[in-house]
């Protein structure tokens, strides 16, 4: 029995970071449309040449992005689109290799759309997903994504995470105006309160400096700026499991804890499999 919720907390850990994932992309969007409605001359984001800092260094850039996984990758494509000059520095430009985020609700999928990088799940091996099978003592039900509305393009997808981070780093480094870098940002370069830039540590092992009237830290669970930037102090942010199985020859029954807010009451389904 202790096994059978063992199971249960794992794939609700799993279920819980989908939604994660995607209210991620909600709230990027949302930022990067508010930032778009600002006035032109706000010194936050600045399509005309920047000022010098202090008098002695020009910003080497609008923005400078900490980070290039979905978010910071995302973010720098749209705000180059808008003509930022975005300076992208990621610890390890390599594919990830790791069971995070790999299913993509079909919310998420019209928010590609919206800041056109839908094309970032093709060419991923991403399939097309529809909705849930239940299966529960020899029977089995589906609840299907309300998509009846929608352009019939429009679903989910399931891929390997790191493919389509990949494909969305790509994206922005093919626009003139971003610079992608693999280097780790050590420090923040703050002025009377204010953040100027970073100092990080290329790939080469140089410590360099990099300043912009506005950083976003994007660098996800192993942020090195995290300790910094949160208060109150935050030393574990949040916990993952994923499980690989390999040769299965027996089945096994996993209790699978799910809820669907707005269509179903709170429930506990066996899910059988081999």
């Amino acid at each position: 029995m202790a096994d059978q919720y063992t199971w249960g907390l794992i794939l609700g850990a799993v279920l819980g970071l989908v939604a994660v994932y995607n209210l991620g992309l909600l709230a990027l969007y949302n930022l990067v449309m508010r930032n778009k409605s600002e006035d032109n001359g706000a010194d936050s984001l600045r399509k005309t040449p920047t000022p010098a800092l202090n008098g002695e260094c020009p910003f080497d850039a609008d923005v400078i992005v900490v980070g290039a996984g979905v978010a910071g990758a995302a973010l720098a494509n749209t705000l180059a689109k808008d003509g930022r000059r975005v300076h992208v520095i990621e610890r390890d430009l390599s594919e990830p290799d790791r069971i995070v985020g790999e299913l993509l609700q079909p919310g998420g999928y019209l928010k590609l759309i919206e800041l056109g990088l839908e094309d970032c799940v093709e060419q991923i091996d991403a399939q097309r997903v529809f909705g849930y099978a239940l299966f529960k003592d020899g029977n089995r039900t589906q609840i299907s994504y309300p998509l009846e509305k929608f352009h019939s393009d429009v679903a989910g997808r399931g891929f390997h995470n790191g493919r389509f981070v990949q494909r969305l780093r790509e994206k922005a480094a093919s626009l003139p105006n971003v610079r992608l870098e693999q280097g780790t940002v050590t420090s923040l370069l703050e002025e009377k309160g204010t953040i100027k830039g970073v100092q990080y540590r290329t790939k080469a092992g140089e410590e360099l400096t990099a300043y912009a009237p506005l950083t976003i830290v994007c660098d996800g669970c192993f942020s090195n700026l995290r300790r910094s930037l949160c208060n109150p102090k935050v030393d574990v942010p949040s916990c993952f499991v994923g499980l690989v199985l390999e040769n299965l020859a027996t089945k096994f029954d996993v209790w699978l804890i799910y809820l669907v807010r707005r269509s179903l009451p709170f429930q506990m389904v066996k899910w059988q499999t081999i």
